[in-house]
């Protein structure tokens, strides 16, 4: 991330491997008595189906101003205690298992993990796809009881390009000043993914915050391409960072990040 994103702690919307789902099987044995009567063959009692995740998804975040990219997983339930994800080969790219005072409280339920994000200079996006390939995850969990909980999210490479704001303008190094109060934020519309293939973005997000406030606004599919922030999130002669987000249909997202100071 740039200098810019790290002087804000945002959650928007990955993880290692390890850990282990314990199976159990039964086993039957007979013996044949002369004399005794032949009991019925066992029949083994059927799993009961899973039940799917509430929420489950899986994208991709790229940062088009500090040219980073990275991913990002969600996932909810009533309860679990240990969930997994695979990637489409079947291998595991994140495990998480509750365990002491949580699993006391009876496990967890949302999850928000975000990935480190490298810049391309050191992960090119090739290299990026080869380590995340699109395609079919499968999230997969059981709850404190043991129930089995289990969904399945397609995964694109799908980036959208970069918003290009219009509003405020300054230079890519330092902060637009004196931007009035209340202050609008505008950005052309995104057609196109960062490899120039044609797109129709499905909405955008608008986030504009420092220590003190924070406004973040989530654009309907065919709004404006702008937004003005009300005077009430702003104060005079104060900095502020801003983000606009381009948002693919299958939630993949690219960031154009800025900065402004309000007028005095």
């Amino acid at each position: 991330m740039t200098s810019l994103a790290k002087q804000s702690k945002r959650s928007h919307t990955s993880g290692r491997p390890g850990g282990l789902v314990a199976g159990c099987v039964a086993l039957g044995l007979g013996l044949a008595i002369p004399g005794a009567v032949e009991s019925a063959p066992a029949v083994s009692a059927k799993k009961a189906p899973a039940a799917e995740f509430p929420a489950a998804t899986l994208i991709i975040e790229f940062n088009a101003s500090a040219e980073d990219v990275g991913v990002q997983f969600f996932l909810d339930a009533d309860e679990w205690q240990t969930v997994r994800i695979l990637d489409p080969s079947g291998k595991e790219v994140f495990q998480s298992t509750a365990r002491g005072r949580l699993l006391d409280q009876g496990g967890g339920t949302e999850l928000f993990v975000e990935s480190v994000e490298p810049e391309l200079i050191e992960l090119p996006l090739d290299e990026f796809f080869e380590i995340f390939p699109a395609g079919t995850y499968t999230f997969l969990g059981r709850t404190p009881d043991g129930e089995r909980l289990a969904s399945t999210v397609e995964f694109t490479h799908v980036i959208p390009a970069g918003p290009e704001v219009v509003l405020p303008v300054g230079s890519t190094e330092e902060c637009t000043e004196n931007v009035p109060i209340p202050a609008v934020i505008a950005w052309n519309d995104v057609t196109a993914t960062i490899d120039g293939s044609p797109l129709d973005v499905d909405r955008y997000e608008v986030i504009v915050e420092n220590d003190e406030s924070n406004f973040d606004v989530h654009m309907a599919p065919g709004a404006d391409t702008q937004i003005t922030v009300p005077s009430e999130f702003l104060a005079p002669g104060t900095e502020y960072i801003f983000e606009v987000l381009a948002i693919e249909a299958g939630g993949n997202q690219t960031i154009t990040e800025g900065c402004f100071v309000t007028a005095e």
